[in-house]
């Protein structure tokens, strides 16, 4: 069965006084559908559609007496900001803004004060949200170590001369080889002649720190066989020829709570937040005046 064609009817909602046209519940539902559906593979069809309902329902509730209560901030909305939000909306694509079809002015503007408005209520919402203790983190980090693994990485640099349209095998080659050459006989530094002599220069070659998976097989065999210190042999890549320093080998491991301190601050402080925001949505659903309609 397609979910779309089970006819269960919609209610019309009043809310605070305010009628909830049907078309918003079905896009709504439109909206979740396609989400549930991918979460719940294996849901009866009916259950599948029944759920959609009733958070299509509940969503646009939440909306709706968010937005109420935003509109009934008396302080002024800075007309300014307005046409700044304004301004960067209309350069922007239709699936940035949010905006699916084109927006009249008026109304477009009428719609940024209210997403304004809703922002600045949750804002103060959120305001007095403490920041999370020491004793917070250090119990999260001990509860969820394994989140914080680190994978093993090394800090490698390369001397390269692409084979390609411009350059064949055997001037490739012998371009390493002057290469390996001047670096034995010690008269410059390899990330000197990295500068000077490789297809990819600047910074003297250094390809930053990488884990296993992200250069390609025939370089990774090479480089995680090497020491720190220690110089590779020309070898042959997909790209052409390589010579490789390794600067350093990172184990894997857990990362110190002195690395990750910060973005366990963060991830608590936004659950801080929405909990915060959860149950002053709660105080206004409890204080709601919700109506069903008749059925249509």
């Amino acid at each position: 069965l397609n979910p779309d064609t089970i006819p269960i009817s919609i209610m019309p909602i009043t809310i605070n006084g305010e009628r909830i046209e049907d078309s918003v519940l079905r896009e709504e539902e439109r909206l979740i559908r396609p989400r549930l559906m991918e979460e719940m593979p294996e849901e009866d069809p009916f259950a599948l559609q029944a759920r959609v309902k009733e958070w299509a329902r509940e969503n646009v509730v939440e909306r709706t007496v968010l937005r109420q209560e935003a509109l009934r901030d008396p302080e002024p909305v800075p007309q300014e900001r307005i046409e700044e939000l304004f301004e960067q909306v209309r350069t922007q694509s239709p699936g940035e803004s949010g905006c699916v079809a084109p927006v009249p002015d008026d109304e477009l503007r009428r719609e940024l004060e209210i997403r304004y408005r809703i922002e600045r209520l949750l804002a103060n919402v959120t305001a007095k949200v403490a920041p999370p203790k020491s004793k917070d983190i250090s119990e999260f980090y001990k509860k969820h170590r394994d989140d914080f693994k680190r994978e093993e990485t090394l800090h490698a640099a390369h001397i390269v001369k692409n084979v390609d349209e411009n350059c064949d095998e055997e001037t490739a080659r012998k371009a390493i080889e002057e290469a390996e050459k001047e670096l034995q006989g010690g008269a410059a530094s390899f990330e000197e002649l990295a500068d000077r002599l490789s297809d990819c220069p600047g910074r003297g070659g250094d390809l930053g720190v990488f884990p296993r998976g992200e250069m390609v097989e025939e370089f990774e065999e090479v480089i995680f066989s090497m020491q720190p210190g220690q110089v590779s042999p020309i070898f042959r890549s997909p790209f052409g020829f390589h010579i490789a320093k390794l600067y350093e080998r990172n184990p894997e491991g857990i990362r110190d709570l002195a690395e990750v301190k910060d973005a366990i601050a963060a991830r608590l402080a936004e659950q801080k937040r929405e909990r915060a925001v959860e149950q002053f949505l709660d105080k206004l659903m409890a204080h709601a005046k919700i109506e069903e309609g008749a059925a249509v």
